[in-house]
């Protein structure tokens, strides 16, 4: 049986195809669907999934590989997965980049890191053998224990929560607001490959332990990371994420300001309008919510729909940016925008991810 050596991205697809996360996918993705998805956003059988997911390979594992069946897929010398191969192509990289991301200007971090794929994409069922055992993998649920942990608590109605940042008081205001709506939140931070300048999984982590407890209630909060590239598609991603808490037994989704966005590519509220287009289609109901600021006049933290100061010089925007360019210069964020005990948990924490 010939083998494929799978880098740590791709072994982390392999094991969210796996253990379902990424359902209705059952392997990566052939040219059929890969094109539909990038044309449509939908897979060829017409259920809604906005971006690819896709396994690159080198031309020499790919003409190597287009003589065998089944391939062992490896991880430092284990077999963690199988793979029937049944389709191997080159897609327009430009093309796609511009329809999946709205640019292929390679400055864009989902841009770069599409076009930096190897030169050849293969389809095909995969089999799950090895789950992954990274430093982050001990924090990680599976869609099939959240669903079980949902059901032992009784709770019918769940919000799921996806950021990649250390919490801070807008993200606060987001999840009071559901836990309002909800039986029960799930927060499940993006931990996989991320961009340099970004927070690293420790530190995001170490945040929210110190805000789930004493500040949210631990009985009615789950906290469980997702180990996936982030791609940084902005609208798309968001339909994508909401399909993924779906997977793990959500039956609501947060999409906020600028959702998977990044510097200013997207328009704050374009992840409402995408997510719009699939109502009733996704098995997951959207709270489409405001991105929240701090006013000094109403003393708290509102949004444009609760505060009649929106854009006056008074307000403060609090952006996972604004934080992270605060914290690296090492000063103490405004406690009104970020809680101390949380800048006080990452105290000798590597707190941002580098090139």
């Amino acid at each position: 049986m010939a083998e494929l050596a799978l880098n740590r991205d791709q072994y982390l697809e392999l094991e969210k195809i796996g253990l379902g996360a990424f359902h209705p996918l059952d392997g990566f993705m052939g040219q059929r669907d890969f094109d539909s998805v990038v044309a449509e956003m939908r897979l060829g059988s017409g259920a809604v999934f906005p971006l690819p997911v896709v396994l690159d390979l080198s031309e020499a594992d790919a003409e190597r590989l287009r003589r065998s069946g089944e391939v062992a897929l490896t991880f430092e010398g284990k077999v963690v997965g199988r793979l029937q191969p049944d389709d191997f192509f080159r897609p327009d990289r430009g093309h796609a980049a511009r329809h999946i991301f709205g640019t292929d200007d390679a400055s864009h971090p989902g841009v770069a890191w599409f076009l930096g794929l190897g030169p050849v994409f293969v389809g095909g069922r995969v089999e799950l053998i090895r789950r992954a055992a990274f430093d982050i993998s001990a924090d990680e649920l599976t869609p099939a224990e959240t669903k079980a942990l949902f059901q032992q608590r009784g709770w019918r109605r769940i919000v799921g929560f996806q950021t990649r940042n250390v919490p801070h008081r807008a993200h606060e205001y987001l999840q009071r607001v559901a836990l309002e709506q909800a039986d029960g939140l799930f927060v499940q931070p993006l931990v996989g490959r991320k961009r340099a300048g970004d927070y690293t999984p420790q530190a995001v982590m170490r945040g929210y332990r110190a805000l789930i407890g004493p500040f949210l209630p631990a009985d009615r909060v789950v906290l469980g990371v997702l180990s996936t590239v982030m791609r940084y598609a902005g609208p798309r991603e968001a339909v994508f994420h909401a399909i993924i808490r779906r997977n793990y037994g959500c039956t609501h989704f947060i999409v906020g300001r600028d959702h998977a966005g990044v510097g200013n590519w997207y328009g704050l509220y374009d992840a409402h309008e995408l997510t719009r287009r699939f109502d009733g289609e996704l098995g997951i109901e959207i709270l489409r919510l405001h991105g929240p600021y701090f006013c000094p006049v109403c003393d708290g933290i509102v949004t444009e729909r609760t505060c009649p100061h929106y854009g006056t010089a008074a307000t403060r925007q609090i952006s996972g940016t604004d934080m992270r360019r605060i914290l690296e210069g090492g000063t103490q964020p405004d406690p009104r925008l970020m809680r101390p005990e949380i800048v006080a948990a990452l105290a000798g924490t590597k707190l941002f991810i580098e090139e």
